[in-house]
């Protein structure tokens, strides 16, 4: 991983700063063409006033698109299963999933939506609201790197130069990977088959591959069928899943390197992928070997039985939920990447996870996702615990706190800190209401601490713009269509202000050199430093709700005489 995302951070720092790439004698002059024809002037930057404005209104736009083209999906061309239009709320919150690359899916994609509405609307989404995060990024790396200056950069620019020289190539290659492996890409009609139990069956198909590539690299998830990666049509073989468990992180990783080479600091962007390599890493084994420990309850039920039985109950492991052709190591590895990536796209069922494997996907996304995070929305999420700890560094030492030669005062706090504060006020205060009504508790397949879990984890990941699921909620009702909808719109666009307005600020203050008091923000101390105050600011805020949901879970699994009621 880290070898690929080199290249592709310096690449992309050179097509960010208007340097001459590879692809600039092909793309330079569709790229103008663009520009004259919606009559953007290139050359302009903006302030953050005018960057934010001009987002917050294309994204609008995107959602009312979206939302049309599924309501109006049943008159339009493309629709060879003659699909009928989608319910209002539903519609609303698939909107807006998309529209904040969230892509949360409370339907079955290949029997809810067209061939038209999955490519104008879900797979054109899914680069434009990956190309907004990355924008948010570049605003921010210029108010780090420019001094005395409202200017940073042009919205429009920055979001078109992400599509046609980032994310259109890596999708087409991606594309063309993943139909050599066996991934459908066509217009045909849905295959009629018998299956083994001689039962006909309609298997859709149509134009998966470049909806798949596009929505692994641009960390939105949601899958072309229901079954999403666990499916033969998405995931064939081991080498499409490999080429896609590579793409969920190849930007976000990458994006660490060119976040250094624009600020003109290359070691402090290292830094930040070794902090977020390490705590990718230790998710990892925490997860796997909890999925690798099974179930203590498994091993009961086989020894009152014969041996064969205790084989079959627990075969090396907690396989419920699995796709037998990836196994455990394979499926835990993916479920932590997607969770640390913003991205909602799973290989197995997070809800048939033992209590602790299940545990560490969910703080991934309670955490805003920062461990490498959505495409720009992880990394400059990370910045604001960045700010918070060189702040809390800053206050143990006595010394008004740097970071990346520019002075961290009261307003550069204040909006971290609101940034960092939003998704824990969205999930716990959303989490609050949906636990004492009807409609919130009547959703649950499960009670006790298992249906807790599942309901934290829902609004986790629309908070935290995830889109995954504990597929053990019924989210397709109007309560949770509304209120995770909510939850979703204010979990993106109420962190990407904050991160605007601090670029701003940054940008109008000088650099300052570096001093024998500054803080190296580059070193081992700092990368602990900065791992610390993400586990404790972020881990710990959820702490009471994950001991009552996946901790005491874990005791009861292996308390051996408590059985609770069904």
């Amino acid at each position: 991983m880290a070898a690929l995302a080199w290249p592709l951070g310096v690449y992309m720092a050179r097509v960010f700063n208007g340097e001459r790439t590879l692809l600039s004698r092909v793309i330079s002059p569709v790229e103008r063409g663009i520009y004259r024809l919606v009559g953007v002037d290139a050359q302009r930057d903006m302030r953050w006033t005018t960057y934010t404005y001009a987002l917050l209104i294309f994204n609008a736009m995107g959602f009312l698109a979206v939302y049309a083209l599924q309501r109006l999906q049943e008159s339009l061309p493309l629709n060879p299963a003659e699909l009928t239009a989608v319910e209002e709320r539903s519609s609303f919150n698939t909107a807006i999933s998309f529209a904040t690359n969230t892509n949360w899916q409370g339907y079955a994609g290949e029997v809810t939506l067209s061939y038209l509405t999955q490519m104008l609307a879900l797979t054109t989404q899914n680069f434009v609201s990956a190309a907004t995060g990355i924008t948010v990024i570049l605003a921010l790396a210029r108010g780090f790197s420019r001094k005395s200056t409202w200017r940073l950069g042009n919205f429009w620019v920055d979001l078109v130069r992400s599509i046609l020289y980032v994310l259109l190539p890596l999708s087409v290659l991606a594309t063309l990977l993943l139909v050599a492996g066996g991934v459908p890409q066509t217009f045909g009609d849905y295959v009629s088959s018998t299956g083994i139990q001689g039962i006909d069956q309609l298997m859709a198909i149509g134009p998966a591959a470049s909806q798949i590539a596009i929505k692994q690299l641009g960390t939105n998830g949601g899958g072309f069928f229901n079954a999403n990666s666990a499916h033969p049509f998405e995931n064939p073989n081991a080498l499409t899943g490999l080429i896609e468990l590579i793409s969920i992180l190849l930007i976000p990783v990458a994006l660490t390197f060119t976040f250094g080479k624009l600020i003109g600091r290359i070691k402090e962007g290292i830094a930040l992928f070794a902090t977020l390599g390490i705590l990718l890493v230790i998710g990892l084994i925490v997860t796997t070997g909890a999925e690798r420990g099974g179930n203590p309850m498994f091993e009961d039920l086989g020894a009152s039985q014969s041996t064969t039985v205790n084989e079959e109950a627990a075969p090396g492991g907690n396989m419920e939920g699995k796709e037998l052709r990836f196994g455990i190591p394979a499926s835990t590895t993916w479920a932590v990447i997607t969770t640390a990536a913003s991205n909602g796209s799973v290989n197995s069922m997070h809800d048939s996870y033992t209590p602790l494997g299940g545990m560490i996907p969910l703080l991934n996304i309670a955490t805003s996702e920062v461990i490498f995070g959505g495409v720009g929305s992880g990394l400059y999420g990370m910045l604001f615990y960045a700010i918070v700890a060189i702040f809390v560094a800053g206050v143990m030492v006595g010394r008004t706190p740097e970071y990346l030669g520019k002075k961290i005062e009261g307003y550069e706090i204040k909006m971290s800190m609101l940034g960092l504060l939003i998704v824990p006020v969205l999930i716990l205060g959303m989490l609050a209401v949906a636990t004492v009504t009807t409609d919130g508790l009547a959703s649950r397949w499960n009670t006790g601490p298992h249906g807790l879990s599942e309901m934290l984890y829902a609004f986790s990941s629309a908070a935290g713009n995830n889109g995954s699921a504990f597929a053990g909620l019924t989210a397709n009702v109007p309560f949770y269509n509304t209120l995770l909808g909510i939850a979703m719109l204010f979990g993106r666009f109420l962190l990407i202000v904050p991160a605007l307005a601090m670029a701003g600020s940054l940008g109008q203050k000088q650099i300052i050199p570096t001093t024998e008091g500054t803080l190296p923000t580059t070193g081992a101390l700092w990368v602990g430093l900065l791992a610390g105050v993400v586990v404790i600011i972020g881990a710990l805020t959820f702490f009471p709700s994950v001991a009552l949901g996946p901790v005491v879970e874990h005791f009861f699994m292996n308390d051996r005489f408590y059985f609770p009621a069904p």
